[in-house]
């Protein structure tokens, strides 16, 4: 005997497939959604349809964007010659949030993994490679953990033998060890870029 209508379970088995998202919270969004007016309903659904349909990935620096190239590599007022490289999508906003930023981004898309199978080839340094012609210094500003870690020191080396004369720089630890860029307050981000130090 089935306790919960087909559909209620396909939801639930929908959201319990999201990260950090347990049975428990699932099931509770699913009965949420359930009360929700159809109009808003269809409006939810129609916003995950589009998720994926209405953006690309920048040519340039892989960020997610409506245009290709983003607003942020197409912008005048940007400084080219410097590039924030970083893990994720999310790292950028937190990073525009503090206002202390006028350069350009790159977005990795994670992190060198090796226990979850994930290697330099996986990420966007390839691409990161192509474009530092022209560019005086590169901001490595990985999360501070093991990845992060690896991440950078593996950029570095790359960088250094592309080009010797280049300014790598990482940010200063103000972010605490172990933490996630996405998580930190627009404080600490300004105050890790700002004392930024030399690879």
């Amino acid at each position: 005997m089935r306790l919960l209508p087909k559909a209620v379970s396909n939801v639930i088995e929908s959201f319990e497939r999201l990260p950090g998202i347990g049975p428990k919270s699932a099931t509770r969004l699913a009965f949420y959604l359930l009360h929700v007016p159809q109009e808003e309903l269809d409006q939810f659904a129609k916003s995950i349809a589009e998720l994926k349909t209405n953006t690309v990935l920048c040519s340039l620096c892989k960020n997610i964007a409506e245009e290709d190239p983003c607003s942020i590599c197409s912008s005048p007022g940007r400084d080219q010659s410097i590039i924030c490289v970083v893990e994720q999508p999310t790292d950028v906003l937190s990073i525009e949030r503090t206002g202390k930023f006028n350069g350009v981004y790159h977005v990795l898309h994670g992190s060198i993994d090796p226990l979850n199978n994930i290697g330099p080839d996986e990420l966007y340094i390839v691409d990161l490679l192509k474009r530092v012609s022209g560019v005086e210094e590169i901001i490595l500003a990985m999360n501070p953990n093991m990845e992060g870690e690896a991440t950078a020191m593996y950029i570095t080396k790359q960088l250094k033998m592309k080009n010797e004369k280049l300014i790598i720089t990482r940010l200063a630890h103000g972010l605490p060890v172990g933490a996630d860029i996405e998580y930190a307050d627009e404080v600490t981000l300004s105050r890790a870029l700002e004392g930024r130090r030399q690879q």
